[in-house]
C-alpha cells in the first residue's frame, strides 16, 4: 500500500469522525432551540469536543501538505483558518472551548452556531466523498 492510499484510507476515518462531531453539534444546538437542554448542559458536552474537532482537521490539513496533495491541502485551508480565527476570539473563560452559556442563547449567536454547524457539515460530507474518489482512483492505478 503506498502513502497516497494510507493517506485518503486515514483521512475518510478522519472526515468520518469529524461528520459525527458536527452531527452532535447541530443536534445539541436544535436541543437548545426547542428547550430540551439549558445552556449550561450544552457548553458542558460540546466545549470538550472542540479541540479534538480543531485538532483532527488540522492533522489531516498537515496531511496533505506533508503528502503533497495541493489541492486537497488548499480545499481545507479556509475551514482550518477559520477555526484558528474562532478559537482566538472565543470568549474569555476558564475551560478550554469556545462556547459561552450566557451568551449561546442570544438568538443572534445561537443562529450562528447553528448556521457554521450545517456549513461545516456539508463541508465534510463533501470532502468524505472526495477522498472516497481518491482513495478509489488511488486503489486502481
Amino acid at each position: 500500500m503506498n502513502f497516497e492510499v494510507f493517506c485518503f484510507i486515514l483521512s475518510l476515518l478522519i472526515s468520518v469522525a469529524l461528520i459525527f462531531l458536527v452531527i452532535w453539534n447541530v443536534i445539541a444546538f436544535d436541543d437548545l432551540r426547542t428547550d430540551y437542554k439549558n445552556p449550561i448542559d450544552l457548553c458542558k458536552t460540546l466545549n470538550p469536543l472542540v479541540l479534538p474537532e480543531y485538532a483532527l482537521h488540522a492533522f489531516l490539513t498537515t496531511l496533505f501538505l506533508f503528502g503533497g496533495f495541493w489541492v486537497m491541502f488548499i480545499f481545507n485551508i479556509p475551514l482550518l483558518a477559520y477555526h484558528v480565527h474562532r478559537y482566538l476570539s472565543r470568549p474569555v473563560m476558564s475551560n478550554f472551548g469556545i462556547y459561552d452559556p450566557t451568551e449561546v442563547m442570544n438568538s443572534s449567536e445561537l443562529n450562528r452556531c447553528q448556521r457554521e454547524g450545517w456549513v461545516k457539515l456539508a463541508f465534510f460530507l463533501i470532502s468524505f466523498f472526495i477522498y472516497l474518489y481518491r482513495m478509489l482512483y488511488a486503489l486502481l492505478s
